[in-house]
């Protein structure tokens, strides 16, 4: 990635990540500056405060929702929380994520400003080109869990004072721009080897974490340095290489972390040239990038033209959907968010932040953004990035179960739409009637057991996966009413003829629910236990899915009493067609209703191609993977294509709304979405290229994963032809489906390539 796009503000920054620290470089005619940011830093704003107790209230506020009043239900919901707390008067946000720190050098002259940027996606290095012939190179490594800089510009003669050449200005190590929104307490410290920050956060809720500590250590290639009161001044230096790292204090200690000197091993690294740091992160970035290769072009053509500077970015998200340009959203997407994954998965934001604000606070929104961003980590092949997501939701069951309590008097588990450091249900309003929605649940019980699906992994499966599949069915167990769910809501849309977000049943409701109680019938059979019968009169129990009067699926199953609950396509979300984003509901096997999913898919997608669809990029990745399961290969292209013209920006990072917002969302879901037009799976069938576009008429992918344990080592398709080698993690017979309609039976084996070769016809819409 190569741009000459001007700095204008930390969303323009080029980023690096190893999954624990994030480096935003965006440097400009004042100087160079690195944003530094910490999954764990999210700060401590709001004390947790338990879900309201509308258990006590639901009998009424299904008899509402049942006569279609669901703004009265939404008030009532609201009204209650706030007699019983009065922090419930006004919205209750979560914590935000925010930036540690900003590393800054400024030149005693000004630079001329940036003159080239560069992001290598292989390999996590970030360079930057300035006028004055300074270069800064800038890694945040996976090896070391470190965030290291290097300045360097060559030494010149003298003058009276300094060197006229080399590094002349004042290194700084401070707090972000703007007014934080809490109190801090910081405490700095400045050696000419050494910058740190030591911030603690006194008013803090009880619980919370209490600050962070920011170490980074200096050293320079000839020249002289000396600390002073605002920052290390350095003369002359031909070199700079400084270290940072952030340690967040855990939650409920009494005092952040001490400022103290990187340990023996970072000592050493110091003693090190940028190049071997660089080099020993790359051993461990390379290794997970290069798992998966897509290639849209004629193999070898690449290799045969003659070599070429890069060229820039800069216009190429304003150009149409080139094949050439999908393969480098796919890499620079694959890049952010596998340095986004480390403890925790990525964020709105991934692992960056450069602000205390940022919006919805940058945290993990479940009712449909976390689900993009990690939606293409098992098909390219890196599902141990994946272990943040479980690991967080294990942390948060006490406060799962209890909402499920307080809310409806269920057992088992109710999730939040939004969270960041606990998981109480505590961010809804009237308008955003965020407690009527039960699917978090099941939708991320579908994570889990597709982690079983693509890894063979049973040994997870047993110990995480059922325990929170059955959590999740637990709460459906005693929720589920003769009548449906209610209350229901399908992510943040109103019914056409409703007044409010409040409903009952919404199709996604339904189809999540279906889907995990087929999931967990089938852990009970592979792990050979009792009770599978008990997730099958679940099911039983669930109402059944509707086709609307204009023949779309409807994004409400019933109506509400008087209101029909008719559809609404002007809107972002497409939640309704969850049962085709994952292994698709077997009910669609009906022809009838598959119709009325591709009508569904259509209708939708005709609202984005508007200039009235704006924001919230990821609903493009909803129906783009709706449209690859139903084998709509150009209105899948479509999806790609409305994302990559329009959430963008120069510097290969996403956006949340168009042109504006730094959001990773779309950074899993633009990859996914292609690898679901390449591949398609559910256990025991793979679905070879079942959306392929006319735009793609030959191309090559490596290490693509599939359900059941597969890889395709190996795609190829040209000149009419397709070609797949095809692997099992252990020995299985699977069905694999072609473009031309056949139908093979292979049994696929470790490290036993099976040849599928077909006809390749046109492609279809």
């Amino acid at each position: 990635m190569v741009t000459r796009h001007p700095v204008t503000d930390w969303e323009d920054a080029l980023i690096t990540g190893n999954g624990r620290h994030g480096a935003l470089v965006h440097g400009g005619a004042g100087g160079a500056r690195v944003t530094l940011s910490h999954e764990r830093l999210f700060l401590p704003t709001l004390e947790p405060l338990p879900a309201p107790a509308t258990a006590a209230i639901l009998p009424e506020l299904r008899d509402l929702l049942s006569r279609g009043e669901g703004r009265a239900a939404a008030r009532r919901i609201t009204a209650l929380a706030a007699e019983e707390h009065p922090g419930y008067a006004q919205t209750r946000w979560i914590d935000p994520l925010i930036a540690a720190a900003v590393l800054s050098f400024v030149p005693d002259q000004p630079n001329g400003g940036t003159l080239l940027r560069r992001c290598d996606h292989a390999s996590g290095l970030v360079t930057e080109e300035y006028g004055d012939g300074t270069v800064l190179r800038a890694v945040a490594s996976r090896a070391d869990d470190t965030v290291a800089v290097e300045l360097s510009r060559a030494a010149g003669g003298l003058t009276d004072r300094a060197p006229a050449g080399g590094l002349n200005g004042l290194l700084r190590l401070s707090l972000i721009d703007g007014e934080p929104p809490v109190a801090f307490e910081v405490e700095s410290r400045v050696g000419p080897d050494l910058l740190a920050l030591r911030v603690g956060f006194p008013g803090r809720p009880a619980g919370s974490i209490p600050g962070y500590a920011v170490t980074c250590e200096v050293t320079t290639e000839d020249g002289a340095v000396a600390g002073g009161p605002d920052g290390i001044e350095v003369r002359g230096a031909a070199r700079l290489l400084a270290v940072a790292r952030v340690r967040v204090g855990g939650p409920g200690e009494q005092a952040p972390p001490a400022i103290t000197r990187l340990s023996l091993g970072h000592a050493r690294i110091l003693a090190s040239p940028f190049d071997r740091l660089f080099l020993h992160h790359r051993a461990v970035h390379a290794e997970l990038f290069g798992r998966f290769r897509l290639r849209l072009g004629r193999a070898g053509q690449q290799a045969a033209a003659a070599p070429q500077p890069p060229p820039t970015t800069d216009g190429l998200t304003s150009s149409p959907c080139s094949p050439e340009q999908v393969e480098r959203l796919v890499d620079a997407g694959r890049y952010a968010v596998i340095g986004s994954c480390g403890d925790l998965p990525p964020t709105l934001q991934g692992v960056w932040s450069g602000t205390y604000d940022p919006p919805w606070r940058s945290g993990y929104t479940l009712d449909g953004n976390l689900a993009s961003a990690v939606a293409a980590l098992h098909p390219t092949g890196v599902p141990e990035l994946m272990t943040g997501l479980f690991d967080l939701l294990d942390g948060m069951h006490a406060d799962f179960a209890d909402n499920a309590r307080r809310l409806y008097g269920c057992r088992g588990i109710l999730l939040p739409a939004h969270l960041s450091t606990h998981g109480r249900h505590n961010h809804f309003t009237e308008e955003w009637s965020l407690t009527c929605w039960t699917a978090g649940a099941a939708w991320l019980a579908r994570l889990h057991f597709d982690h079983y699906a693509y890894t063979g992994d049973t040994a997870f499966l047993r110990r995480r996966a059922l325990p929170f599949l059955t959590a999740a069915g637990e709460f459906y167990e005693d929720f589920v009413t003769a009548d449906g769910f209610r209350p229901s809501y399908s992510p943040e849309n109103t019914p056409g003829d409703g007044d409010a977000q409040a409903c009952v049943n919404a199709t996604m409701d339904i189809a999540a629910v279906r889907d995990l109680a087929r999931n967990l019938i089938r852990t009970h059979h592979t792990l050979r236990l009792p009770g599978a019968r008990r997730w099958a009169r679940l099911a039983a129990r669930l109402p059944g899915y509707r086709i609307g009067a204009d023949g779309e699926l409807a994004e409400w199953a019933t109506p509400a009493g008087p209101r029909r609950q008719t559809d609404h396509h002007g809107h972002r979300h497409a939640s309704h067609l969850y049962p085709l984003w994952y292994e698709p509901d077997p009910a669609f096997a009906d022809p009838a209703l598959r119709a009325a999913a591709v009508r569904a898919v259509r209708a939708r997608l005709a609202w984005w191609r508007g200039q009235g669809s704006d924001e919230m990029a990821f609903g493009l990745v909803q129906l783009g993977l709706a449209a690859a399961r139903l084998g709509l290969a150009d209105d899948a292209h479509t999806t790609l294509a409305l994302m990559a013209e329009r959430y963008w920006r120069p510097t290969m990072v996403s956006t949340h709304n168009r042109g504006a917002l730094f959001n990773t969302d779309i950074c899993g879901g633009f990859p996914a979405v292609v690898t679901a037009m390449l591949a398609g799976s559910a256990q025991g069938r793979l679905d070879l290229l079942p959306a392929l576009p006319a735009a793609w008429p030959e191309g090559e992918v490596t290490g693509l994963r599939a359900r059941g344990g597969l890889t395709i080592d190996r795609l190829t398709w040209a000149d009419g032809r397709m070609s797949a080698d095809v692997t099992a993690a252990a020995p299985r017979r699977n069905l694999i489906t072609t473009p031309d309609g056949a139908r093979h039976t292979a049994d696929l084996r470790p490290g036993e390539p099976a040849r599928v070769e077909a006809d390749l016809p046109v492609p279809r819409g």
